[in-house]
């Protein structure tokens, strides 16, 4: 018997309708958030292509769930044409090879396209204007990072790693849900090895960044901004101040023929400060004017809304987060196995909403998502407040309509790396889920005499024997990388402790802050005087 062509529409149809509104999400952030006055083509092309490809990586999750659950009736039998285990084995195969494929191309971006676009337009910005002079520095550089990539390469496809137990062992009793899918495949161990390391980038952003985006953005929308009026008289009545000062400094000195060098500088320092302080009144002005403004009676119980909904989902993400951590502390197999777990112990309220939604996909897709894109704009939210640092320097802040082409590309980069990490957390947030999903088995159960057995059906876990559930294709290469190279799985597990304090200590912060100001982010002292023109101009 075929394998059903509707299955696998089932699966990969709404895997390319995401696909579509992933590259239409893309496409608006990077429009929200690149420059309206230094725009490059190449560099809004690379950013959204870039953001796509790594938000698959997690949107295949679903369809990976989807088709390994797909395979069973509910009542733990398989389906008759999944019965035959190479029509199974070609279903996992198909999805192992899109998660070789895009897994690949993110490794191709980060360490070629992103760099030689970036050193691109880096030329131009030094006045270079020569195109092949350009293609030559950028490929100068770009190399650096190509050579970089390939020793991680070679370091993942030649490092000695765990071989498997011997048979009938019982360490392979305890692993047997692992080592049964264990293989010599090279390539697999070089791609995992470079994903574990730029994994491990992105795990440090996401404690950074996302711990923050998550902490103080639904906090912010709930507390709200300050009234754009008071701020107005305040920023008019410091202005006026500033003036009278510059008045009285050059009126006392009208009679010398020079200012001393203190002097000149306080005088600038004052004229610098008087004039942000009247483009933010003039900012504050348009603001008041604006027709959103004055929506706002009706837009901010919207606002409400959606800061309740983030911290809300925020809070079961946190809680759900912090029962894995602890099952994985009693009932993990160790830190030597990067803390893998033969089955969840504990409740997980998360899992458990994705378990039962998954039963009538794709409704688990769309919670997926939307809990993908929360974690997106999070973490969005977090570099806006922080910027992009570089050995304790602030390169660039992320501000709409202001990011000049080269902050777009590390934010970018920035993203895809923690985008990975992400992966690794929506892993550990719903483990029964990314593993089995609504998987079920029958299991033939032993009475306590020992007289009689007993057939109950079962949720899967690694109990059940190999051919009785099917493991999806993400969590197979998650859990044997750790396997094989544990340092990683562990190095993962305590960035995750660390990310839940940090998450607490950002929340108490937010808390303890003042309120906004209503143009927060739209006025700099370092701005150029045509990005106000243009704010102008859009009002």
């Amino acid at each position: 018997m075929a394998i059903p062509a509707g299955f696998a529409a089932a699966g990969w149809i709404p895997f390319a309708i995401i696909l579509t509104g992933t590259l239409l999400f893309s496409f608006l952030y990077v429009r929200f958030f690149h420059s309206c006055y230094d725009s490059d083509r190449s560099t809004t092309i690379t950013s959204i292509l870039a953001l796509s490809v790594t938000l698959l990586t997690s949107l295949l999750l679903p369809v990976d769930v989807f088709l390994a659950s797909y395979m069973k009736n509910s009542d733990g039998t398989f389906k008759d044409w999944a019965s035959n285990a190479t029509f199974r084995h070609t279903v996992e195969d198909s999805v192992l090879y899109a998660y070789y494929a895009l897994y690949s191309i993110v490794v191709f971006f980060a360490f070629f396209i992103l760099p030689f676009i970036y050193f691109f337009f880096e030329e131009k910005d030094d006045g270079e204007n020569h195109v092949g002079s350009r293609l030559c520095t950028a490929l100068k550089y770009t190399v650096v990072f190509l050579l970089i990539g390939a020793v991680l390469l070679l370091i993942g496809a030649f490092i000695p790693v765990k071989e498997a137990p011997r048979k009938n062992s019982t360490e392979w009793e305890k692993l047997e849900f692992i080592v049964s899918e264990l293989g010599q495949n090279r390539g697999e161990d070089a791609l995992s090895f470079i994903l574990g390391v730029l994994s491990l980038i992105g795990m440090l952003y996401f404690i950074i960044y996302s711990s923050c985006g998550i902490s103080s953005w639904p906090v912010h929308l709930v507390r709200g901004t300050r009234s754009a009026v008071a701020e107005e008289d305040d920023v008019t009545k410091q202005r006026e101040i500033t003036t009278s000062r510059i008045t009285n400094l050059r009126n006392k000195y009208q009679n010398k023929k020079r200012l001393s060098s203190r002097e000149q500088s306080d005088l600038a320092e004052l004229q610098e400060n008087e004039h942000l302080l009247s483009r933010q009144e003039r900012h504050l002005k348009n603001l008041r004017e604006s027709f959103l403004y004055k929506c706002k009676c009706i837009l901010r119980p919207v606002e409400i809304a959606i800061g309740i909904i983030g911290a809300l989902l925020g809070f079961l993400l946190w809680v759900s987060l912090l029962l894995t951590n602890i099952d994985k502390a009693i009932n993990s197999l160790g830190y030597k196995m990067g803390y893998a777990q033969k089955e969840p112990k504990l409740p997980n309220p998360f899992d458990f909403v994705l378990i039962h939604a998954q039963k009538a996909f794709p409704v688990d897709y769309v919670i997926f998502v939307c809990v993908l894109i929360y974690l997106v704009l999070f973490t969005i939210y977090g570099i806006r407040n922080l910027g992009i640092w570089c050995l304790c320097v602030r390169m660039y802040k992320i501000r709409p309509h202001r990011t000049p082409p080269q902050g777009m590309l590390m934010l970018c980069s920035t993203l895809m790396y923690t985008i990975l990490a992400i992966n690794i957390f929506l892993y550990n947030v719903s483990p029964q889920y990314t593993t089995y999903g609504s998987q079920q088995y029958i299991a033939n159960i032993t009475n306590a005499t020992g007289n009689s057995t007993n057939q109950v059906l079962k949720r899967c876990s690694s109990e059940a024997l190999p051919d009785e559930c099917t493991m999806t294709r993400a969590s197979i290469l998650l859990l044997r990388f750790f396997y094989k190279v544990w340092f990683f799985g562990t190095v993962y597990y305590w960035a995750m402790w660390v990310f839940l304090l940090v998450t607490v200590i950002a929340f108490f912060v937010t808390i303890i802050r003042k309120r906004r100001s209503s143009i927060e982010g739209l006025v700099e002292g370092d701005d150029l005087e045509e990005s106000d023109d243009d704010d102008m101009l859009r009002a």
